[in-house]
């Protein structure tokens, strides 16, 4: 995964971004965050380099800082200068192709996600990883994307848009290519996790950001894991902001579910009804009702001790506040995946 952090590591590693801008199509992107871009960065694109190239043995300090780079937005491979991108640009498999590589799962209005394997286009996995580093802020980094699962996010209307002009001739200025479908972010998971997580690392790129996406990678992973059967969640630790965002989901999901007509027997909800129904692990299930404020403490009439029970009518104040009254559909429809063939 691009952004699973190494426990044993120790060393402090700096945070300024070795490449100073990148050009995405016709969109300007700051950097936050140094990756592993190598240093002998020449004028041709990334498949110089080969896919054994051990990019965790690099760090950022080893990395000279580069103004612009420029990076494809089909394929992810990059160049530091523009008239070889453009070349590239031209004759871009991905581009021909009008698809990332992998398969479809997931199609529901604008939006798409599709599936790919980190060891059969692992090149393709390493340039991505390469270009979410850009806005990730981890300790370590590595790129063995062979035991991970990639799932892309695809705007099939993207705002904004991304245009690439193939030729740098004012003439391709003035007839740009029509709105075309776009990776925007992504999610990716390990093939086989001994903790049963059930995502690795999560990105939106910056531009699409705050449009709800990152809720639609994360309801799609959990619907993954209802339909294969495991019970999970992140990675963890969270970070600042993805703790804050999963939160954000798991309320939702939480109060959604909790105020459905499915759960509206008398007889009290439970942890393990909410676990069945959105495949959220317990501790997280608890500490978000405990964020929430709407567990209370009663008497438990057994043993005279004390128990936490749910209180509906906090989940529905607690919507009207958060909510505006009501809250909406969830991110993701599960009837919208689709059936992939096995080969």
């Amino acid at each position: 995964s691009p952004a699973r952090k190494q426990p044993t590591t120790t060393t402090t590693l700096p945070t300024t971004p070795n490449i100073q801008e990148v050009v995405f199509g016709n969109l300007l992107i700051r950097p936050w965050y140094p990756s592993f871009y190598p240093d002998t960065l020449t004028s041709h694109t990334a498949e110089r380099h080969t896919t054994e190239r051990r990019h965790s043995e690099r760090r950022p300090a080893e990395l000279r800082s580069i103004e612009r780079l420029y990076v494809c937005q089909w394929c992810f491979k990059y160049c530091k200068e523009l008239i070889p991108f453009l070349g590239h640009a031209r004759v871009c498999e991905r581009r021909v192709a009008g698809c990332p590589p992998g398969a479809e799962v997931y199609r529901r209005g604008d939006v798409s996600l599709w599936e790919i394997d980190g060891e059969r286009d692992k090149l393709y996995a390493q340039n991505l990883s390469l270009f979410a580093k850009l806005f990730l802020d981890t300790k370590s980094v590595f790129y063995d994307v062979t035991t991970f699962l990639y799932y892309l996010l695809i705007s099939h209307a993207p705002s904004p848009a991304v245009n690439t002009p193939t030729s740098p001739s004012p003439a391709s200025e003035t007839t740009p290519e029509p709105r075309i479908s776009q990776v925007i972010g992504f999610f990716s998971k390990e093939k086989m996790s001994w903790d049963n997580n059930n995502l690795a690392c999560i990105l939106v790129f910056p531009p699409w950001q705050k449009q709800g996406f990152g809720q639609v990678l994360m309801g799609a992973s959990y619907e993954l894991s209802k339909r294969e059967g495991r019970l999970g969640g992140p990675e963890k630790p969270l970070s600042e902001l993805g703790h804050k965002a999963y939160t954000h989901y798991w309320s939702q999901t939480l109060a959604r579910v909790i105020l459905s007509p499915k759960l509206s027997h008398n007889k009290p909800i439970t942890v393990m009804d909410l676990r069945n129904e959105t495949y959220i692990v317990p501790e997280d299930i608890i500490a978000t009702l405990q964020s929430m404020d709407v567990l209370e403490e009663r008497a438990d009439g057994k043993d005279g001790g004390k128990k936490m029970v749910l209180n509906k009518a906090a989940v529905r104040e607690w919507v009207s506040k958060h909510s505006g009254a009501k809250l909406g559909p969830p991110p993701v429809d599960p009837k919208a995946f689709l059936m992939v063939s096995e080969e």
